[in-house]
């Protein structure tokens, strides 16, 4: 279908290059492009951080329970469950979502914030990729995360290197698991961990009504009327 050459046509995706197969349909038709890139026309982050108004002293929820997972997408092919599968061999690890342990949306804090520790496990590996696993599982629940996505360096464009665990900083699955299992028995050297919170608090994306107001005020700056040639070759 061509596109009326009055309009601009936005081409709004959260999900990662994995997941959004035959965008070559779309060469030559969108004029902006929205997402969680950093490099997107309208930059729409799963989540951020945001300054305190004065230095807070967070309080971290009471914690009763260790390494806590929740996933709805169950691959055995997929590395997060693989890398899982060896993990598990030197941690327990408290599994939730289908094929598991239901978690009803109207429990899923009070749930999560008992751990210490959450997977923050994403499906797919691209760059800026860093999904509501981090900022909502574990950032605004109170849950450090042990992330599987892009880089480290990846994820300190957007938070502090001492609020996360990667996987990649362990040569080996047993090496994070004994890295998780110290830290629970030093309280001191898990709460420095929160230390960054005095200084910035976690937000996630909201309603679609969020989106939408970006899209708005981008128009208003609208560079004149040009096409992306082939949103696939960008969107990988």
């Amino acid at each position: 279908m061509p596109r009326p050459p009055n309009q601009y046509w936005v081409w709004f995706n959260l999900e990662s290059p994995s997941h959004s197969p035959n965008l070559h349909f779309m060469d030559d038709l969108i004029n902006i492009t929205m997402s969680y890139r950093a490099d997107s026309h309208i930059f729409s982050p799963y989540g951020w951080l945001d300054p305190n108004k004065e230095e807070d002293t967070f309080q971290i929820p009471p914690k009763t329970k260790l390494v806590a997972w929740a996933i709805s997408n169950w691959n055995r092919h997929s590395k997060r469950v693989r890398y899982y599968q060896e993990l598990k061999k030197f941690l327990s690890v408290d599994i939730y979502g289908r094929q598991h342990v239901p978690l009803p949306r109207n429990k899923l804090e009070q749930t999560l914030a008992q751990y210490k520790f959450y997977l923050a496990f994403e499906n797919s590996i691209h760059e800026d990729y860093i999904t509501e696993k981090l900022w909502k599982n574990a950032l605004i629940y109170g849950c450090v995360p042990v992330v599987l996505g892009p880089t480290r360096k990846n994820y300190e464009r957007y938070i502090p290197k001492n609020s996360f665990i990667h996987v990649d900083d362990f040569s080996t699955a047993e090496e994070l698991a004994k890295y998780i299992l110290k830290l629970d028995g030093d309280e001191k050297a898990y709460q420095q961990y929160f230390s960054w919170r005095s200084r910035f608090h976690p937000c996630r994306s909201g309603p679609w009504q969020t989106h939408y107001c970006r899209v708005c005020k981008a128009l208003k700056e609208a560079p004149p009327n040009k096409t992306i040639s082939k949103l696939g070759e960008w969107y990988k």
